[in-house]
């Protein structure tokens, strides 16, 4: 598995590969989405709900509209919050809101009983715009292609009109055809074109219709004093709102018939990101390559084969431990004696008949011991031979001086 060490490494790799750069540009890419702080995201948006409304509770919404059909409140869980009528803002912020019909119900029942709901989206369902008799330039916003973004609204307080830009892409729409009747301009784009529209219902709700989402960016709030459009905007929603509800579904649900084709899951997430697309495979591909390399039979273990010990010795020190035992040190002495002998002789090919000066000579250059050693040690050979009875301190230093010229040689 020594793969799987490097492993890491390789992913970290892949990963900065993927996602990082050595340009510094603009971040082009377009989310709308409530905690991206790039320039198309709108974490500013979201997270200044609370200066507009200070004493409201923002929450987020995940589930289908129609899923809220009482209006009382619950603190069990987040999920679970349901909301009271004429304190309540829903705000829906995207690319496109598609409500299939059970959804486009529930909102304009929302609005009957007296909540406030505000949506802003290049695209709007046909269904909610015929119901509103409403039309639009634009099939989408998409088609706008301008590198600038200029809008205006109408101060909630003074009547007077403001106008506001910024050097990013536009990509507004606008609408082509209202009806004046039951709809409230408030807001107009560079042309004079409404793009911000307001229908007031008998039960104290509202329904806002903003078709320029890029103005409620990160890019486009923070540039110069262009926050001031983004209070403006939101001051139409009733100052003694409670309860904020921030829509997370139709970010996944965007189609018009309760899907986003095929639902939301964090697989297909990162697969629409460029960097994370490109490691995904990578790491794909580097654990395909780990499978069929480690998935092959491996060889079995070989086991160590120890060396052969010399018996001889090993017997040799058994008896002279014997010998030891018995007291009998003459003739351990001439035992180990005999025994060195047999090693020089069998080893270096040298007679030992006679331990003379050339025998000491021959010895002391094959073995590159030192010959002053081995004199010394031929010396105790030859005493302890001449002598009847030998001392334990005397075998002892004879052995010592064995063990010394084996150990060495």
């Amino acid at each position: 598995m020594r793969i799987l060490l490097y492993f890491p490494g390789l992913l970290l790799l892949v990963l900065l590969a993927g996602c990082s750069g050595n340009d510094k540009t603009l971040n082009k890419r377009l989310t709308l989405w409530r905690s991206d702080k790039i320039p198309y995201g709108t974490f500013y948006a979201y997270e200044n709900l609370q200066h507009v409304f200070p004493h409201a509770r923002v929450a987020l919404n995940k589930r289908s509209p129609d899923r809220y059909r009482s209006f009382t409140v619950h603190e069990s869980s987040e999920d679970d919050l349901q909301y009271s009528a004429n304190k309540t803002s829903y705000i829906i912020i995207g690319q496109t809101v598609l409500p299939d019909e059970k959804e486009l119900n529930a909102i304009l029942s929302m609005v009957g009983q007296g909540r406030n709901v505000f949506i802003s989206a290049f695209r709007i369902g046909e269904n909610l715009l015929d119901t509103l008799r409403l039309k639009t330039g634009y099939s989408s916003g998409y088609y706008n292609f301008f590198d600038s973004l200029n809008v205006s609204v109408t101060d909630p307080v003074t009547n007077n009109v403001h106008s506001f830009t910024y050097p990013g892409d536009a990509r507004d729409n606008y609408f082509s055809s209202i009806d004046s009747s039951i709809t409230t301009v408030l807001g107009r784009d560079n042309n004079g074109r409404a793009d911000f529209v307001r229908f007031t219902y008998e039960g104290g709700g509202s329904l806002y219709i903003h078709l320029a989402p890029l103005a409620l960016s990160n890019f486009f709030l923070l540039h110069k004093d262009n926050k001031a459009y983004y209070d403006e905007v939101f001051s139409y929603l009733p100052a003694g709102t409670q309860y904020i509800l921030w829509d997370d579904y139709f970010r996944y649900h965007s189609n018009g018939d309760g899907s986003s084709g095929g639902g939301f899951s964090a697989l297909g997430w990162i697969l629409k990101q460029r960097g994370f697309n490109v490691a995904f495979w990578c790491l794909l591909a580097l654990l395909a390559i780990v499978y069929v390399f480690e998935s092959k039979r491996r060889q079995r273990m070989i086991p160590v084969v120890q060396p052969l010990k010399n018996a001889s010795l090993d017997f040799v020190k058994t008896i002279g431990r014997l010998y030891f035992q018995r007291r009998d040190n003459k003739n351990l002495a001439q035992k180990m004696t005999a025994h060195f002998m047999d090693y020089v002789r069998t080893r270096y090919n040298i007679r030992t008949a006679v331990a003379d000066e050339d025998f000491e000579h021959r010895l002391a250059y094959k073995s590159g011991y030192d010959r002053a050693a081995i004199k010394d040690l031929l010396y105790h050979i030859r005493y302890i031979q001449d002598e009847n009875a030998v001392p334990d301190e005397m075998l002892l230093t004879l052995n010592q001086k064995f063990e010394n010229f084996y150990k060495h040689t």
